[in-house]
């Protein structure tokens, strides 16, 4: 997806990790999947519900009696439900019965972004409605923007963090629209090497 800004180098964007939930159509006996997977752990008497852990890809997914599972460290979509069918399948092999089609929701996704421009945050925090900049607590700019709905941690470096899409395509577009208005803002005041 092209998310440069005509001037201005292309940004780098990376997916850092996208939290999702994963509801399923019946209970799920834990006693059941901790006998029958391995790399899981459960101690409920420390926390309600079983966490597998995944070495590839990298993911910790919590799984609930009730159903529900969240997952957490998947780099994109396309990984998300690879996991959801690795996980699903392992089940089935196992023998602990599934019901019906799982709901996937994206409940998050944290990016990183590198601008490749220095970023005059005073001149930008005027112009940018919805922000906060205060360089004695905080050196970066809070940037909440409306459309797509994310907050962006916005640093005089050029590199940002981006948090609240819930689709892939809201990072890459936020990166650009910001981009596109720090030049409009004339708060880009050099290119980094």
């Amino acid at each position: 997806m092209d998310t440069g800004v005509e001037g201005l180098p292309k940004p780098e964007v990376k997916i850092e990790n996208i939290v999702a939930t994963v509801i399923l159509e019946n209970q799920l006996d834990l006693n059941l999947i901790e006998t029958k997977i391995q790399d899981v752990d459960y101690n409920p008497d420390q926390f309600p519900g079983l966490v597998y852990r995944l070495e590839s890809p990298r993911v910790t997914v919590l799984i609930f009696k009730s159903g529900k599972m969240v997952i957490t460290g998947a780099k994109s979509i396309n990984q998300l439900i690879h996991v959801v069918k690795k996980l699903l399948k392992a089940f089935a092999d196992q023998g602990i019965p599934i019901s019906g089609k799982p709901q996937i929701q994206i409940q998050n996704i944290v990016a990183s972004a590198n601008l490749k421009v220095y970023i005059d945050l005073e001149k930008a925090a005027l112009e940018f409605e919805n922000s906060l900049y205060e360089p004695e607590q905080f050196p970066g700019l809070i940037y909440r923007m409306d459309e797509p709905r994310v907050v962006m941690l916005i640093f005089s470096s050029g590199k940002m963090v981006i948090t609240g899409a819930k689709m892939e395509n809201e990072v890459y577009d936020a990166v650009k629209k910001v981009a596109r208005k720090l030049k409009e803002a004339d708060a880009i005041i050099g290119i980094a090497e």
